[in-house]
């Protein structure tokens, strides 16, 4: 089956669960902890899939990655609902699948803006004021970040929309060019 129909199938289930019961951001929340767990512990993922570890030691890692206890019960019968249907080694694609559903659900835009230099104060405020415009609405979770690589400029990620105004790609495009004369 596709591996990313069923995760998507249980976060919506999680999601309506969550909105019942009018704690659908505080999940949200708690899916992107997750999310960042998981993206900074590689390891976390395979012991979620070992056939040997215990579903009661996963879900003990899970709750413990989230800070979270049993009074928790959206999210800790979510994993009681995954440990029994024996697809807790998908709980990472899951929480993915929320933090999607939940953004779509409520007009929110990851954007990432990685510059060559930290920008100044004014030059982020008006770059943020820019990207603001091309949302039409809605609301952003902004990051930025250094990579002295881009050698100058900058790159925004919205979703699936990339602009790439940095000197090595515009380095790389006349590289390019060049090459193909």
């Amino acid at each position: 089956m596709n591996e990313g129909l069923i995760p998507r199938r249980y976060a919506k289930a999680l999601y309506a669960t969550a909105c019942e019961r009018g704690v659908d951001t505080k999940v949200y929340d708690l899916m992107n902890i997750l999310e960042r767990n998981f993206a900074a512990l590689p390891s976390m993922q395979q012991v979620m899939a070992n056939p040997y570890v215990s579903d009661a030691d996963k879900i003990g890692l899970l709750s413990s990655a989230l800070a979270i206890e049993n009074s928790d019960s959206v999210v800790c019968n979510f994993f009681k609902l995954l440990a029994q249907n024996k697809r807790l080694d998908m709980a990472y694609a899951c929480a993915l699948a929320y933090i999607d559903i939940y953004r779509k659900q409520h007009s929110i835009h990851k954007v990432v803006v990685v510059s060559a230099a930290k920008m100044s104060a004014e030059d982020d405020k008006r770059l943020r004021a820019l990207i603001e415009r091309h949302l039409n609405g809605g609301t952003m979770e902004y990051s930025a970040s250094v990579d002295p690589s881009l050698i100058g400029g900058f790159t925004v990620s919205v979703g699936n929309e990339r602009l790439d105004a940095s000197i090595s790609n515009e380095l790389k495009q006349l590289r390019l060019n060049l090459l193909s004369k």
